[in-house]
This record gives C-alpha cells, structure tokens and sequence, in this order.
C-alpha cells in the first residue's frame, strides 16, 4: 500500500486531470460567455462584378468572370445548398444579381440577400461549439474573402461580435473582438457544420 502521501498525490493528480478534462470540453472565450447571447445569420453576396462591369452589362445579365475560388465552390455547392441559398448569377445559368444601388443593405461590405435570428436552441448551440473551439480551425490555404454567410453574436454594452464566413475561400474573419485563434481556416467538417446550420436557419434542410 503506498504511503498517504503518495495517494494525496495521486488524488491530485486525477483531481487535476478531470478539470482538464472539463475544461477542455468548455467553450473557448469569448464564445463561453455568448451562450445565451442573440445571434443572427445572414446570407450575403460572395461576389459582385466591379461597378464598371456592372453598368456596361445591359440588365446586367450577360455572363462576366468570375474568381476561381467561387467557380470552384460554386460546382460543390450546387450539391450541397438548395438553390435558394446560393447567391444569385453563381451558378452557370442563373439570373445574375442586378448592379447594387447605394442603398442596398450590406454586412460589412457584402451585400444582404437575406437574414434570420438563428431561434433554435440546437443550431444556437452548434453554431457556438464550432466557433468556440480550436480543433475546428486550421491555417487557411487561401487569402481571399468572398462571403457567402454572417455572424452576428450580440454582446450586452459593446459592439456585437461580427463574423464574415467564406466557404469558397475556407475562412472566417472576425470584426468587433479579438478572434481567440492563430488560424481563422475552416476544416472540411467545419465548412460541413456551417453548411447544415443555414440550410435549417433559412429553410432549405
């Protein structure tokens, strides 16, 4: 039998591991203070041609060049989003998006298509676990920012805790507090999460 002092050690020691443990199952700041925080999602336009290009299309309907990071997540989306949540003139054949007037509302640059207060608890919470941990972020492998969705997090006395989120470009970027991660990249299983919380936010899943 060891000495006392060694299973005081040893009760320590597990002691120690099982706050580890819980903490590590805790949200990240400041995502654990949010948890009963409103939250709404918007989607936004990812990508609108230059004001030039724009106005030199009659209607604005002929066809114009598009990033190839959206080309590219355009051909994944189709298969993945209902098509009233991709942003219109995206997709090859659909009906561009008309030029932007000075009044359009915006979200940090990016034109409003639509938006919702995210209501169900569930998606609420899911939202905040993929933001609030590390695991689900990773080095991004692209620069550019061309969003296709919105955070906003309120928080009590001070500005919300905006995020713009790129699945063409695998990315979010944070606006209004400090993001708590070296990397701002979505994994595959994170842009997956995103994608089945605005499909049940808007309606489309």
């Amino acid at each position: 039998m060891p000495p006392l002092s060694n299973l005081a050690r040893i009760a320590a020691c597990a002691t120690f591991l099982l706050m580890a443990e819980g903490c590590a199952g805790g949200l990240t700041q400041p995502f654990d203070a949010m948890k009963s925080a409103p939250i709404t999602v918007y989607r936004l336009q990812n990508y609108e041609p230059p004001p030039q290009v724009a106005q030199a299309q009659p209607g604005g309907a002929a066809p114009f060049a598009l990033p190839p990071q959206v080309q590219q997540w355009a051909t994944a989306a189709a298969g993945l989003l209902p098509p009233g949540l991709l942003p219109p003139g995206i997709v090859p054949g659909s009906a561009p998006q008309p030029p932007a007037e000075q009044a359009v509302q915006r979200f940090h640059e990016f034109r409003i298509l639509g938006w919702v207060p995210l209501q169900d608890a569930k998606q609420h919470d899911e939202l905040l676990d993929l933001l609030g941990h590390q695991a689900n972020f990773v080095a991004p492998k692209e620069t550019c920012m061309f969003a296709e969705f919105g955070v906003s997090i309120a928080q009590p006395g001070q500005p919300p805790a905006d995020l713009l989120v790129s699945l063409s470009c695998n990315q979010v970027r944070p606006f209004g507090f400090n993001w708590p991660y070296a990397a701002n990249g979505l994994t595959g299983d994170s842009a997956r999460r995103v994608i089945e919380v605005m499909k049940k936010a808007f309606g489309g899943g």
